[in-house]
């Protein structure tokens, strides 16, 4: 996991190297100074002259800007080396969910992938942050500001010596309860991320079904899980502050007795006045870095979680591949499914497609018809490689799809999804998805064959208008047109509509089909429907029911022997009663 994850410092090694340097030089002469300062009070108790005491003030200063230039150089590099390790993580995370198949996609929730591309990574980068600076500086400080005390005093510093095991006792109980609730949080999380995800896409259905009262107590839940871990955690966490604090003072405490009874005992000739002092200094310095030291525990502990999440995602190959030597060239629309069998999960024991024998010329329009959970859409999504067969084969132009290469296959092979998205950004830029060199005559052309250049050209930008996220300031059938004509620029030879008429009027439905007979008849089409009036005129019509093919043929002779299409029939056909 932690090798997976340095792999993402790459070219912000510099700092990360540079910044423990840096910090470790400030360490050194942050430690010199309390020594220096013993020195020039002891000079100053003894009567010392302006000639003697001046150059250890003058050291003083320089030493201070020297600690203050380190440890501002070693913030920049830390800061920069963090952001930039942050910056890595998210981009491999992004591009490795690219890289997903509807399966590997699947297996994580979109909560969850949101999760460790935001929070996830952002406790990763605070704990590298900590890891490169702070938890150099601090134990470097605890050993440091030891030596210098024993330097001073051995005898007083064997309190420093003793009070340190407990503290690290302390610490580690502490770490050992809180770790458990940091790790169990971050599930809750995402389920505190559903519930917002769903809320807001959701919006028009909650309030149509005035469930906002629902939907509240449903976030506050998830929101109190959260809180409810954290608060737990944060408490365990703080006892361990007053517990180092009041160790450290207890430590004071008898080093100012001790040192006072030795100065008064010796007349200073063993311990001064400014050797008491820096000793006091000292170990102010070593409570300071063992406070850190618990809060570094503490940090890594919180983002250990979070890198075993972001790991996991990084860890994941993609089910689906480019072949070694993959073809480029899709000689034409033809498709054929042998003896197909599918099943999203391998330990599912139902296939969702049983037995699927399908042989489709280029150039035909088919229908598919059939209720709802036959598997319809997943027939579809297995001709483009979204999902890959569990059993048989499925070709297209003569070749199985997994001799392909996957961008050349999907080109070929536009699917208008049942749940298209349009995103934010002008009709243009939505429509140049299909093809990013598009004309703007292309562009109206193809939204002519889908029926949308008429309502397009309404609107006061026409095509420069600006479409919401979502697609949300246009109609269900207005954006269903908009992503036909998308998926229409891509020329493909093969076109699939999963249900994506189904928010338009059956004329314009039917002046749809029309213009893809006459304008695209070298297309091969496959059409997706729920109403009969949208795939009558098919050339043939397939027929699914719970995985498999019930029949294939055309309008008429399905009408005449099937029974499955019969009932969609004369269900939507008032006059199929008489």
């Amino acid at each position: 996991m932690i090798k997976k994850l340095l792999g993402c410092v790459r070219e912000y090694k510099t700092p990360s190297i540079l910044t423990p340097v840096l910090v470790s030089i400030e360490v050194v002469v942050e430690c010199i100074i309390p020594f220096l300062i013993a020195r020039l009070i002891n000079q100053i108790q003894k009567g010392g002259q302006l000639k003697n005491i001046l150059p250890y003030g003058v050291l003083l200063i320089l030493l201070a800007f020297v600690s203050l230039f380190f440890g501002a150089m070693a913030g920049s590099t830390c800061a920069k080396a963090s952001s930039g390790f942050a910056k890595n993580i998210r981009h491999d995370l992004f591009y490795k969910v690219q890289e997903f198949s509807f399966s590997n996609i699947d297996k994580f929730s979109t909560s969850s992938l949101v999760t460790r591309l935001t929070t996830d990574i952002t406790y990763i980068q605070q704990a590298y942050m900590m890891i490169i600076r702070t938890a150099i500086r601090a134990p470097l400080m605890v050993i440091f500001s030891l030596s210098m005390a024993f330097a001073m005093s051995p005898r007083l510093s064997t309190i420093f010596v003793a009070i340190i095991p407990i503290l690290a006792f302390a610490l580690f109980l502490v770490i050992r309860n809180a770790m458990p609730l940091f790790r169990s949080v971050f599930k809750k999380y995402d389920r505190l991320n559903n519930s917002v995800q769903e809320n807001i896409k959701g919006m028009r259905v909650v309030k149509s079904f005035v469930r906002e009262d629902y939907e509240q107590e449903k976030f506050k839940k998830a929101s109190d899980d959260v809180a409810a871990d954290f608060t737990r955690a944060e408490k365990i966490v703080a006892f361990n502050a007053p517990l180092m604090q009041t160790a450290m003072y207890t430590a004071m405490l008898l080093i100012s007795f001790f040192g006072a009874r030795l100065i008064i005992a010796t007349g200073g000739s063993d311990l001064g006045v400014g050797d008491l002092s820096s000793l006091i200094t000292y170990g102010m310095q070593i409570l300071m870095s063992l406070m850190m030291v618990s809060m570094i525990f503490v940090m890594v502990t919180i983002s250990q979680a979070s890198m075993q999440r972001v790991a996991e995602v990084l860890d994941e190959e993609p089910t689906i591949r480019n072949p070694e030597n993959p073809l480029y060239e899709i000689p034409d629309g033809s498709i054929d499914f042998n003896g197909v069998f599918f099943k999203y999960h391998e330990t599912a024991e139902k296939y969702a497609l049983s037995n699927i024998n399908l042989h489709i010329r280029s150039g035909e329009t088919i229908g598919v018809i059939g209720g709802t959970g036959s598997s319809k859409t997943t027939l579809i999504q297995l001709i483009s490689r979204l999902y890959d067969v569990s059993l048989g084969q499925v070709s297209v132009g003569g070749h199985d799809v997994k001799e392909y290469d996957l961008h050349a296959l999907r080109n070929a092979v536009s699917v208008v999804l049942q749940k298209n998205e349009l995103f934010s950004g002008t009709i243009k830029e939505n429509l140049r998805w299909g093809n990013p060199n598009a004309e703007d005559e292309e562009l109206v052309q193809v939204c002519r064959l889908a029926q949308a250049d008429e309502f397009v050209s309404a609107l006061p930008d026409g095509y420069n208008t600006f479409i919401e996220q979502g697609g949300t300031n246009v109609s269900g059938g207005q954006k269903q047109r908009l992503c036909i004509a998308r998926a229409l620029l891509k020329k493909p030879k093969i076109l699939i509509l999963d249900d994506s008429t189904s928010a338009v009027d059956t004329k314009t439905d039917a002046l749809i089909r029309k213009a893809f007979a006459t304008e695209i008849p070298d297309t091969t089409k496959i059409i997706i429907a729920q109403r009969i009036s949208s795939v009558q005129d098919a050339d043939r019509i397939i027929v699914m029911d719970d995985g498999r093919i019930d029949s294939v043929g055309t309008h008429e002779e399905l009408l005449a022997n099937n029974a499955i299409y019969q009932e969609v029939y004369y269900s939507q056909n008032k006059a199929g009663e008489e």
